[in-house]
């Protein structure tokens, strides 16, 4: 116990009076240390206390060193908070690993990417680098949005992606061979995926997709490497493991597998997404597939009142595929939650400003409230309705804050400065103005196409080119060429104002009148002097850049004094005092494209989502109304899976309504738990009454059967719930 009753002198820790602190359960999930282990942690049980704490005990406790411990969450804001808190509690964080799996990846490859001949400071391309590069490629095969949208080829290329195996090929050619391929593509999409793995290489870029790729191929063909990080890395722990691909799982279980100590915490409850590869499966079946390992549940949650927490747990048992358990409250504040059903969707959307109103005059700030839907296409109306009763709001949705031209094209800048990559010479080349254009580019572009290199060394060789001389660029590259001479002996933030000044960036959105840019600009600048408070003797310009290429819209704060409106799926990981959960209605939420159960309880879990971010206050609506596709709205089957006494309703229903609503959902649900042993097209069936027949069609959209009887004229439909009453099997058919 030596080592347990030490004090740390610089940050006043007593690991024991810390580990007092920690509830039951927090305590037992710290303690433990070796082995594998699984935390089913409730929403606002404190997690990542929890794991903030363990990391601290690894180092404090068992004298771990920082870099021998991986911590891995899903955003950088996560990553960093914890990493802060550490901090904290710990001392210095230098070489540690506290960050996203593809900051993890990031990292690996930093260091090893050289097994690929690729050098150590490559780029990361965002979003923004790939829609650059995609104009590129279009413009050189003359596609347009007729043929082929930038949505669709990012699809494509991503979906390729997904097999890690076009790593194989990738790396095994030279930018010679990726010609060939490009040359010999049989089809338009093939051919593109080439062409941006060619432009990718040239300028030693990696988007997204390739980091955990490239990192699990390095580890694939290297034994010594892979090692290497299996040895260093004593103790992996994973955050919201719910929410993990198979891949990333894969990976965990690569870099863990020498040492054996997996400790990954999540919520089978809060698996909200199955559209980008997560598998409920993986946190369900951790305990099977590791033999010995052990779960701790943390069910205590700090966040919300009793009545939200009831609501949530009444609606969440409805799911089968979970690991049981109910939230408890350690909050003692009353709050009655209100559910409204309103005659149109205006009459509900003037309600919830009814509402927020009141809080407002109760002492409420505007910043206080959510309004959390399931798509953005229902905000419309509640916009409007607060535009009337200026309810200032803010949307989060629209362009990420590092995707903004302004953001991009300053951070192009700082690129040039470190890599001279010719995604960002050619964003930067002529922003401003340097009479640059198409004619002058395509010098430049042949040239580096001949002799292989980068349109930056193409230019330089190109100086005293009759056209080139006549444009600015000579400016730009003395520029460039000075600042690279003496970036290093800068602070980020001095080269930052050094770049905005001599490119005459900040000259020209001045010029332009463009003030919202400019904001954008002094709030970067900010961002970029919160990281050198933060990294400490981290700090370097290749980090920086790493960071930002990693970033997330849901990495940036909004302090503004507005109702914040977002999709449930934004607020994932997100709470506040009082929440707003509207158009709970049947074919919006669920949606309508839900046809099978393992998708009705992912809904379910994203309604629980949805009502945990709440701490004080939730707010529960809907309206009658037409949908999009003619349908009438229902009220959510999720409102009446929630115990009726739990929710206070504003409007009664009347009897006659409340059949049309469960003939409605029975239908629905007809539909989801039709199972595979009932009917399908050509079975030979008998019904009781119109006797022999055959199934032509199964209508999923009305569940039911399309039937034509041997002894009718036309085909009859039979719905699945009383086709099981009526209807017997006498043959399968032959598809």
């Amino acid at each position: 116990m030596a080592l347990f009753q030490i004090k740390n002198s610089q940050f006043g820790v007593n690991m024991c009076d810390f580990l007092k602190e920690l509830n039951e359960a927090q305590r037992e999930a710290v303690t433990s240390t070796e082995g594998y282990y699984r935390i089913i942690a409730g929403a606002g049980s404190g997690k990542t206390r929890a794991l903030v704490s363990r990391y601290a005990y690894l180092v404090l406790e068992l004298g771990i060193h920082p870099s021998n411990i991986a911590c891995i969450t899903f955003t950088n804001k996560a990553a960093n908070e914890m990493k802060k808190r550490i901090r904290g509690i710990i001392g210095d964080t230098d070489g540690c690993y506290i960050s996203t799996f593809h900051g993890l990846c990031a990292s690996i490859l930093r260091e090893d990417i050289s097994f690929l001949h690729y050098p150590s400071n490559f780029i990361i391309a965002d979003n923004e680098d790939i829609k650059d590069i995609l104009s590129i490629v279009f413009e050189d095969m003359n596609i347009n949005s007729r043929i082929l949208t930038f949505k669709q080829a990012i699809q494509d290329i991503s979906l390729r992606k997904g097999n890690a195996e076009y790593v194989d090929d990738i790396v095994d050619l030279s930018n010679k061979k990726i010609k060939e391929k490009i040359k010999n593509a049989t089809t338009l999409e093939s051919e593109i995926f080439y062409r941006y793995q060619y432009e990718l290489k040239k300028s030693f870029a990696l988007d997204f997709n390739d980091l955990m790729s490239y990192a699990i191929y390095i580890f694939n063909n290297s034994q010594e490497i892979k090692e290497k990080w299996q040895k260093r890395l004593n103790y992996v722990m994973v955050d919201e493991f719910q929410d993990l691909s198979h891949r990333q799982a894969a990976f965990s279980e690569i870099i863990s597998s020498y040492h054996k100590n997996l400790f990954v915490v999540g919520d089978p409850d809060q698996t909200i997404y199955s559209w980008r590869g997560a598998d409920v499966n993986l946190i369900m079946n951790f305990v099977d597939k590791h033999q010995g390992a052990k779960t701790i549940i943390i069910d205590r949650n700090y966040r919300s009142s009793p009545d939200i927490l009831s609501v949530s747990n009444s609606l969440i048992s409805k799911n089968v595929n979970r690991v049981e358990k109910d939230l408890i409250p350690v909050k003692t504040n009353k709050a009655e939650i209100p559910y409204f059903h309103g005659k149109t969707q205006k009459e509900e959307a003037q309600w919830i400003s009814e509402q927020i109103m009141n809080l407002n005059q109760n002492g409420v700030s505007f910043s206080q409230v959510a309004i959390l839907y399931r798509a953005h296409y229902v905000s419309r109306t509640i916009e409007e309705t607060f535009i009337q009763n200026k309810i200032p709001y803010s949307l989060f949705s629209g362009v990420e804050f590092y995707g903004r031209k302004e953001i991009k094209d300053a951070i192009s800048y700082l690129r040039m400065v470190l890599n001279c990559d010719d995604i960002s010479f050619m964003r930067v080349i002529n922003t401003p103005k340097r009479n640059f254009g198409k004619k002058r580019m395509s010098i430049i572009k042949e040239y580096a196409e001949s002799n292989n290199c980068s349109f930056y060394s193409a230019l330089m060789s190109n100086r005293t080119h009759d056209l080139i001389i006549t444009s600015d660029a000579i400016n730009f590259v003395n520029m460039i060429e000075n600042l690279r001479a003496h970036y290093k002996d800068m602070t980020i933030s001095d080269l930052f104002d050094t770049v905005m000044d001599e490119s005459g960036l900040e000259e020209y959105y001045r010029l332009s009148g463009e003030q919202e840019r400019l904001d954008n600009l002094s709030e970067l600048k900010q961002s970029i002097y919160n990281y050198e408070h933060s990294a400490g003797e981290e700090t370097s310009l290749e980090s920086y850049l790493e960071q930002v290429a990693l970033f997330t819209n849901l990495d940036k704060v909004d302090n503004k004094n507005t109702v914040k409106m977002m999709t449930i799926h934004t607020a994932k990981g997100l709470e506040f005092p009082y929440v707003f959960v509207c158009t709970l209605n049947e074919g919006i939420f669920p949606t309508k494209h839900t046809k099978d159960l393992e998708s009705l309880e992912e809904e379910r879990r994203l309604a629980y989502v949805a009502f945990t971010r709440a701490e004080d206050g939730l707010f529960i609506s809907e309206s009658e109304g037409v949908n999009y596709d003619g349908s009438f709205r229902y009220p959510s089957r999720f409102i009446f899976n929630i115990d009726e006494m739990l929710l206070k309703r504003i409007v009664e229903f009347d009897d006659k309504f409340i059949d049309e609503c469960a003939r409605f959902i029975k239908n629905q649900e007809d539909l989801i738990f039709r199972g595979e042993d009932k009917f399908e097209p050509y079975d030979t069936i008998n019904h009781k009454v119109f006797g022999k027949g055959i199934i032509t069609n199964v209508d999923n959209e009305n569940s039911s059967y399309e039937i034509k009887f041997f002894e009718t004229e036309t085909f009859r439909k039979i719905s699945f719930s009383i086709g099981e009453k009526v209807l017997t099997l006498l043959e399968k058919g032959n598809v």
